[in-house]
């Protein structure tokens, strides 16, 4: 179903060629791709191959909106200078904290009353919906606060980023980074029967993500194939792309594409887009749809695909590999996996059906789940199917069409617009449950899962119709391709009253006079030192798995309603992963207050010049999402670096930069396999004048209980001139403070 192709190809007259137009470079011909020509629109400098982007629109949630007005306001910020839509669609439950989640919200609105935003209250709409219907548009650009900002199919390229980045755009800076590669997404064909976006998405993640093939690139989507795709088809597939580990996507448009702005009130904001013929890229996918297939994702990555045929006819070897990474992810803290224990009668039985969010909780998605349920029951057993349409104006076509009325016959739990079943604070499956979703994520850690008090629950990701078709089948795993149902669409009418009911849209009408409302939990960040002379890293965590998602290094579920206080959900930090963690990053952070005596045995240290900081040691951390609280709660409890072999995202690199922490790569492997210890110290002589001289490594020594153990050379990658000024200062909220003085 799907060829990668590793070296440079041209688009010419629609085909994929290795061959452009006769007399044209590949330079001239890198020019003709879309995202090349919305890149140069949102350019405002290229000095070294750095681009200074400025975009359209941003966007937030609720878990990550007051950490970023808290900073931007601590840097001087007047008034929102673009549309800054503020959603409410995480933290919508008061799940825990009392009356913090509803706080943050009444803060919310109070800012967007105050610097000029739009405010969208809690179970109107999650948050790529919303920028789908009201915000993006051919040839734009939006950056959001949230890894799953996705709206290439409308012609958007847009970006998921840490907070830092929404604070530079709203103080007025510029996005930086080195110009991307493209790759072209070539798709041929047309889906068969139950095939649906989620199984092409799957497919394409399975194939590219554990290879790095996209990683930090743009995926441009071309192609015959795409004009057999609904438009709510290709956002489905398109918002997985952040699975890829790419930067960001853009598609081609066409007339459904301007049908779809029309129907939302917006055809101004529709024109053509296309590669120019002969245009560049750098790789290339090519997709035949017609070979498509239902899929699953198995716990614990997205990218551990395989066809639902597969796994019906051969459950048994599939769940013993799932339950052999489960060991991994678990430590040996759960025992007797049940996995295998689902299997009854030669097939699979689920516990828990979902369909949510921003790939799952379509339009599309959610009326072809209600043909297949129509006249069938979702109640069976322990059993229960739960829906979540995206937004109110997608819930109020279908009640209109009489998809909810058919579901709700059927037993089905629906719900309002809520992200919370992507990242486990809405319909966490029991202990040991085996939930089916269609939503973004299956990571550990996530849906519920609490390995160290013993917790632990199995998340596979499927297609809205193969749930539907499951949860038609008692909860026995069922293909969509093996039901009989209507695929036929009524056709979409956008209602947006309840919008002009209850959306604030306050862009351009900032009221200096308003006064900020904070709730008790709501605090400013703590003081952040500068960049020392010299810096002694001790080591706090060692992880040598070869991933380190987000969610391991700062947990989401319960820990979300706490990301108004730094210190507090400071305190979960690796709680997940490495439960020691926080008493030894305070330990370190302690010793500053004797340095003299912590530095002894230390060649070329002294007190005056040296500061004494804390570093996680992990392979390749920062898969997953964009929260910046990845990096800000190592930095609030004395973090000072990381040192990996590679980051996993540019955005988790991007949020220690903006944190003021150290980026540090390395190529010796040996530190990660029985190198490094907790406790181990690592001397940077020199740190702060290697980076004022603009070094781009700095030797290091590397003593353990015994002393110096061994010489490392410590890299810092590419570092443009302003993220070298933030580190100097050590945040970007320092450097904003001493430009304002």
């Amino acid at each position: 179903m799907i060829k990668l192709i590793e070296h440079g190809v041209y688009y010419v007259d629609g085909n994929v060629a290795e061959k452009g137009l006769p007399g044209e470079d590949a330079k001239a011909a890198a020019s003709k791709t879309i995202a090349a020509g919305i890149l140069k629109a949102h350019n405002e400098g290229d000095e070294g191959g750095i681009l200074k982007l400025k975009f359209d629109a941003l966007a937030s949630h609720d878990i990550t909106y007051v950490g970023i007005i808290q900073t931007a306001r601590a840097s001087g910020l007047e008034k929102f200078p673009v549309p800054y839509v503020l959603t409410n669609c995480h933290n919508s439950l008061c799940a825990v904290g009392g009356t913090i989640n509803e706080d943050d919200h009444v803060f919310g609105l109070s800012a967007a009353i105050k610097y000029g935003g739009i405010f969208v209250p809690p179970h109107q709409a999650v948050i790529h919906q919303y920028m789908r219907e009201k915000m993006s548009g051919c040839g734009k650009m939006i950056i959001g606060s949230d890894s799953h900002t996705r709206y290439g199919a409308l012609g958007t390229l847009a970006v998921g980023e840490g907070g830092p980045e929404l604070v530079k755009q709203l103080l007025g800076r510029k996005y930086e980074i080195k110009k991307p590669d493209v790759v072209l997404v070539y798709l041929k064909g047309k889906p068969g029967h139950g095939v649906g976006p989620q199984d092409i998405a799957l497919a394409i993640i399975g194939k590219v993500f554990k290879a790095g093939f996209v990683k930090n690139c743009i995926m441009e989507f071309a192609g015959p194939g795409v004009s057999g795709l609904s438009v709510d088809y290709r956002n489905g597939i398109d918002v997985m792309t952040t699975e890829t580990a790419c930067l960001s996507s853009v598609w081609m448009t066409d007339e459904k594409v301007r049908s779809y702005y029309k129907i939302h009130g917006r055809e101004e904001d529709y024109k053509k887009l296309e590669p120019g013929n002969g245009a560049y890229y750098d790789k290339a996918i090519i997709v035949d749809l017609d070979k498509a297939q239902p899929m699953i994702a198995l716990p614990f990555h997205p990218g551990n695909v395989y066809t639902l045929k597969d796994f019906i006819e051969n459950p048994a070897d599939l769940l013993r590999e799932t339950e052999k990474r489960a060991e991994d992810v678990v430590g040996g803290k759960v025992k007797d996996f049940p996995l295998l224990g689902k299997i009854k009668n030669g097939r699979v039985t689920a516990d828990q059906g979902v369909i949510a969010g921003c790939s799952g909780g379509t339009y599309e998605n959610i009326v072809k789940a209600s043909h297949i349920m129509k006249g069938k029951s979702a109640g069976f057993g322990n059993y229960v199917l739960s829906v979540y349409p995206a937004s109110q104006p997608v819930n109020a076509a279908l009640i209109k069409n009489g998809s909810i009325s058919d579901l709700i016959s059927s037993g089905a739990a629906v719900k309002t617009a809520f992200c919370g079943p992507c990242f486990g604070a809405g319909d966490v499956p029991s202990n040991n449950g085996f939930s089916i979703r269609h939503t973004t994520r299956n990571f550990p850690n996530r849906e519920g899962s609490r390995p160290q008090d013993g917790q632990l629950s199995w998340v596979a990701l499927m297609d809205a119709m193969s749930i539907a078709a499951t949860s038609a089948n008692g909860g026995v795993i069922t293909s969509a391709a093996d039901v009989d149902f209507d695929e036929k669409i009524p056709e979409y009418t956008f209602d947006d009253s309840s919008y002009k009911a209850r959306v604030y849209d306050g862009f351009a009408k900032a009221d200096a006079n308003a006064s900020l409302i904070f709730g008790p939990n709501i605090t400013d960040w703590p003081e952040i030192p500068a960049l020392s002379e010299n810096i002694l890293l001790s080591v706090a965590s060692v992880i040598d798995d070869e991933v380190t998602t987000t969610d391991e290094l700062i947990p989401s579920g319960e820990t979300s309603s706490y990301r108004s206080n730094p210190l507090r959900l400071a305190e979960f930090a690796l709680s997940r992963k490495d439960p020691g963690y926080v008493a030894e990053a305070k330990r370190v952070k302690a010793l500053n207050e004797d340095k003299a005596n912590a530095l002894k045995g230390i060649e070329g240290a002294d007190a005056s010049s040296t500061d004494i900081a804390s570093v996680v040691v992990a392979k390749r951390p920062g898969d997953g999402s964009a929260r910046e609280q990845a990096a800000s709660c190592q930095r609030v409890l004395g973090g000072g670096a990381n040192i990996a072999l590679q980051y996993a995202t540019k955005r988790y690199r991007s949020n220690l930069l903006n944190w003021g922490m150290l980026p540090f790569i390395t190529d010796d492997e040996s530190l990660f396999i029985g190198g490094l210890e907790r406790g181990d110290r690592i001397f940077v002589k020199g740190i702060k004048a290697a980076i004022e001289n603009g070094e781009t490594s700095v030797k290091a020594e590397i003593y353990g209980k015994e002393g110096k153990k061994k010489d490392v050379t410590l890299s810092l990658g590419d570092i443009t001139d302003s993220e070298r000024k933030v580190l100097l200062k050590g945040c970007l909220m320092n450097y904003y403070k001493s430009e304002n003085k």
